[in-house]
């Protein structure tokens, strides 16, 4: 593309002749600058909208964050915005289907909507600024009569319907801005030529992200850890059966008995709960002889090892009152194999500084089943039955979870490296055709965060068991997919909002999922091997966005009780960077035994490196 292609623009909701354009452009290295200058004529309210097309009849679209291609497969049993050709009327909007999406900006990790033609074919990428003269901003895109349009709109527009998390389709928000005579805005893009090779983003990721400073954080590395450990030990910890329980509500006066109805009265054995956080209490207590962290962790494990499903893998969640039972699958007694994979691999962990016999037999029994019931293709399978061991599903890539594991016990057994050379193998189209996807129990089969994390962890364990070349590649391609969900800018919030009064910065922050829009800090359970893979390739861009995520999450940290209307050690999941689940600068007030866990991993990890 040798020159830049015609810009369009569109006054919403107001006479045209109300207003003169003018467009200044200027080329840059691998783009173009975009300056739109808007003078009106008289009174009146009206958006503004810049846009560009080119001839497309099968596209694929990228918004960072927040659109993945058809973003929600077909058959997923969750309901989020999905797109779809020709699906542009009424009744396809009232199932977020559309052939059209206008996005409010801040729902997107990078502010860029990006678009191929076709299969093998290049395209372009459109980007701007949350915030513009006209204020909020809103990124678009939309395929009909043979062409693919990306769309900036100002004030923000969100069409055909609004998504708050619920998936029920919202009424469009429409913004407008009342001009006086005169008034003269200027709306300002980017855009760039896009190669043929769909992962293309990452060089415009780099090129967005120059100059970017870390968030500041509030406490340095052994401050936040104790934090966070004080947080599992003391909030989530029940050492009756000993569980950490997943949530547990800042208030503890709601409906009395210490905030208890309010809890969440369970615990997964892996993922939002269970061995990987109390792994990390017991990695905090080896460094700082931390009794209590022991004693806690310690439980936990024992509870988790001591009873095993029939089929000889972990159990899913316990619940009080009913015990261990499935995972959260609609497939009647499931459970998920990531949960069981990342579980099983900290456990593992937890071995290598404790050696308890009930914890190998409990690993031991967990890798054989994994063995015994892989595919000759390398697919481990994504949902397990609980009593017969049968294999439910084998779809996704999420049992990328099981190849750490597998390889921490390669010495136990024969079997166990070639089984995770084969799931390396199986698994790796995922990363190459930037399809990963079934992570959390929660989501289906939607490309989330955490489908990152799972793979970057398992590539980086082949790379370190074998030296070969092609899975640091893989590595580095996970990463720099995942990386497609990590905020490179602040998100402006309202003065008066919770993370609006404190300054939060989201740079280093993820969005869980095109279906989950809110940041959260998971991203913390790979900070080892993001390090790793930046030592092993030479490229610092790893360390980067690795130490970001730590310094962003040791941001609105309660250092003492009453701290952020919370307790001290109280962290929670959600913070809202964008309309979705609750309104934009406000926090969840809940406290997860995960988040406090993978911020006490993350620093534990920084802090073996010599960090501070």
């Amino acid at each position: 593309m040798t020159a830049p292609p015609a810009l369009q623009v569109e006054i919403l909701d107001a006479d045209p002749a109300a207003f003169e354009l003018a467009q200044t452009w200027r080329e840059t290295t691998n783009g173009w600058d975009v300056e739109v200058e808007v003078t009106a004529l008289r009174a009146v309210s009206a958006a503004v909208r810049l846009s560009v097309a080119l001839p497309s009849t099968d596209p694929h679209v990228l918004v960072p964050g927040a659109f993945y291609g058809e973003n929600r497969p077909a058959g997923n049993d969750r309901t989020f915005p999905r797109f779809e050709l020709g699906a542009g009327s009424a009744v396809d909007h009232e199932g977020l289907v559309s052939d059209e999406w206008h996005l409010r900006v801040d729902r997107a990790a990078a502010p860029l909507v990006m678009a191929w033609t076709g299969p093998g074919e290049g395209g372009l990428a459109l980007a701007t600024e949350e915030v513009g003269d006209l204020g909020e901003q809103s990124l678009g895109f939309a395929a009909r009569g043979g062409l693919v349009s990306l769309s900036v709109t100002a004030p923000l527009r969100e069409f055909p319907v609004r998504y708050l998390g619920d998936g029920t389709p919202h009424e469009p928000e429409v913004r407008r801005h009342a001009f006086a005579a005169g008034e003269r805005v200027r709306l300002r893009a980017r855009l760039y030529p896009i190669g043929s090779d769909r992962h293309d983003y990452d060089r415009l990721l780099r090129q967005l992200h120059t100059g970017v400073e870390p968030p500041a954080p509030w406490v340095d590395l052994p401050e936040a850890a104790a934090i966070a450990a004080e947080g599992l030990v003391r909030w989530h910890f029940d050492p009756d059966p000993g569980v950490l329980l997943e949530t547990v509500g800042f208030d503890r006066g709601i409906g009395g008995n210490d905030g208890k109805p309010v809890d969440r009265q369970a615990m997964h054995v892996g993922w939002v709960s269970g061995i990987p956080w109390a792994y990390a209490l017991l990695a905090h207590a080896a460094r700082t002889g931390d009794g209590d962290a022991e004693r806690a962790a310690r439980a936990v494990i024992d509870f988790c090892c001591a009873e095993l499903s029939p089929s000889g893998t972990f159990w899913g969640v316990w619940y009080r009152g009913r015990g261990w039972t499935q995972s959260w699958s609609p497939l009647p007694r499931g459970l998920h194999g990531r949960t069981l994979g990342e579980a099983t691999d900290f456990l593992l962990r937890a071995l290598e500084l404790h050696e308890v016999p009930a914890w190998r037999a409990a690993a031991r029994s967990n890798l054989d089943a994994m063995v015994e019931r892989q595919r000759g293709d390398g697919n481990l399978g994504l949902v397990h039955h609980a009593e017969s061991g049968e294999v439910l599903s084998w779809a996704g890539s999420a049992s990328l979870a099981w190849v750490p594991a597998l390889l921490r016990a390669r010495e136990w057994d024969e079997r166990y490296l070639p089984a995770a050379v084969r799931a390396g193998e199986f698994y790796a189209r995922f990363v190459e055709e930037e399809l990963l996807h079934g992570a959390p129990e929660d989501v289906d089969l939607a490309p989330t965060s955490e489908d990152g994390y799972v793979a970057v962890m398992a590539y980086m364990a082949l790379h370190r068991a074998t030296g070969e070349q092609q899975w640091l590649d893989l590595a580095r391609r996970a990463a720099e997919w995942t990386f497609t969900f990590r905020y490179t800018y602040d998100v402006t919030f309202g003065p008066r909002t919770p993370l609006g009064v404190y300054g939060f910065r989201t740079t280093g922050a993820d969005q869980a999922s095109s279906s989950n829009q809110h940041v959260h800090a998971y991203g913390l359970v790979c900070t080892e091997e993001l390090l790793e893979l930046s030592d092993r390739t030479g490229d610092d861009w790893y360390r980067r966005r690795a130490l970001e995520t730590l310094a962003c999450f040791r941001q609105l940290l309660p250092v003492r009780d009453g701290d952020l209307n919370s307790y001290r050690g109280m962290i929670p999941e959600r913070y809202y960077q964008t309309d979705c689940f609750q309104p934009k600068g406000m926090v969840l007030g809940l406290s997860h035994a995960w988040s406090a866990g993978v911020l006490l991993l993350g620093c534990e990890q920084a802090i073996a490196r010599g960090l501070s």
